[in-house]
């Protein structure tokens, strides 16, 4: 009877240990990096590709060295590491799938590196569904607002924005078509899920230069470490983005880390590629030649309720018909303060454990 029981537990044992590494094998499994890449107007869908001044190395990373010409987009997250001078620029080509901005990416996008980067378009330099992190590297990123009416422009757009490890930013929106919104910096919800945590700016010993007739920076909060607003004075956080003393949407926007000291033959924690100390392309600052640069009368900026990519966030046609941002199944929550794919990393944690416990499992089985 006893060797019957016995018989009995290690089956168990062994329905156990089976059942684990089922799970291992077969549990849910998660997208890794860029499903597709888009660059000088062509289209990659595995990884391993390259041309001049770019290679796309992996899934999740793709690096540019020199490269200078049409926008890229990626479907996915995305970490691209810049060595030199870049720049990227709104395609005009009549079959081109991504318009209206230099730089478009649905999911999260890190840049890194000892690089810089300059992005040009109509209405985003940097378009980003979810958190765009700069670390470290330098990125000028501007929008003219041409042929643009009743949208926003901005520099940047993106869900959540984070600067940190040194990293330098100059951001700005212009335009004069009828019922243009001009930001430097606009953080949208688009992307990020119901009940997320987005629109919100962090600048940890960086700098970033943001300027726009109607606000340097929109966002629902942010926070700065080791940083702080050189302009305006007194600006702080505001329910829609950083006002001034008064409480009034400022239009330009300077961080700087609380010590600034800008390397060598630099005068100022500002100047990026493209057009000097925070110049706009066309020799003025950013908020040259803005109007309204001065407080404005409408504080309450409403980031997630004037949405600017409802015209632009899917690939558009060659006549520029577009839908709205609900219709991309981008739902999955992200935060600034984090690189891409933390998900993947739980799930590894938990395969490997599930893994032990059933090597352990099946040889207690053999034992019996």
């Amino acid at each position: 009877m006893f060797a019957a029981e016995s018989y009995t537990s290690c089956h168990y044992i062994a329905i156990v240990a089976m059942a684990c590494l089922c799970v291992l094998l077969g549990g849910p499994s998660y997208a890794a990096g860029a499903e597709s890449l888009i660059i000088a107007g062509a289209t990659y869908y595995e990884p391993g590709a390259s041309g001049p001044g770019w290679a796309w190395t992996d899934a999740d990373h793709l690096e540019l060295n020199g490269y200078a010409g049409e926008a890229i987009g990626a479907e996915g997250d995305l970490v691209l590491t810049l060595t030199g001078q870049n720049s990227v620029t709104e395609s005009h080509a009549p079959d081109a799938d991504i318009t209206l901005c230099g730089m478009e990416v649905w999911g999260n996008l890190t840049l890194r590196g000892t690089g810089t980067l300059t992005a040009t378009g109509s209405q985003c330099g940097i378009h980003v569904s979810q958190a765009l992190v700069v670390d470290g590297c330098t990125v000028d990123a501007r929008a003219d607002g041409a042929d643009i009416a009743d949208e926003a422009v901005a520099g940047v757009i993106a869900g959540d924005m984070a600067v940190r490890g040194g990293g330098r930013v100059v951001a700005a929106g212009s335009g004069s078509g009828a019922g243009v919104r001009a930001y430097g910096v606009y953080l949208q919800d688009a992307g990020l899920g119901d009940g997320a945590a987005g629109c919100r700016l962090s600048v940890d010993a960086s700098w970033l230069d943001a300027a726009g007739a109607d606000g340097g920076v929109a966002c629902l909060g942010g926070s700065l470490v080791s940083a702080r607003f050189v302009m305006p004075t007194g600006g702080a956080f505001g329910a829609g983005g950083v006002v001034d003393a008064d409480g009034a949407v400022a239009a330009h926007v300077v961080v700087e880390p609380d010590v600034a000291t800008p390397p060598t033959g630099e005068t100022d924690g500002r100047e990026v590629p493209g057009g000097g100390a925070g110049e706009t392309a066309g020799g003025a600052g950013p908020a040259a030649g803005q109007p309204g640069v001065g407080p404005t009368t409408d504080p309450a900026v409403k980031p997630a309720a004037t949405s600017p990519k409802t015209n632009i966030t899917t690939k558009t046609t060659v006549t520029k018909t577009t839908v709205t941002a609900s219709s991309k199944p981008k739902t999955a929550a992200a935060t600034a303060a984090t690189l891409p794919k933390t998900a993947d990393n739980n799930w590894i944690a938990a395969s490997v454990t599930l893994f032990l416990l059933g090597i352990v499992s099946l040889a207690t089985a053999c034992r019996c």
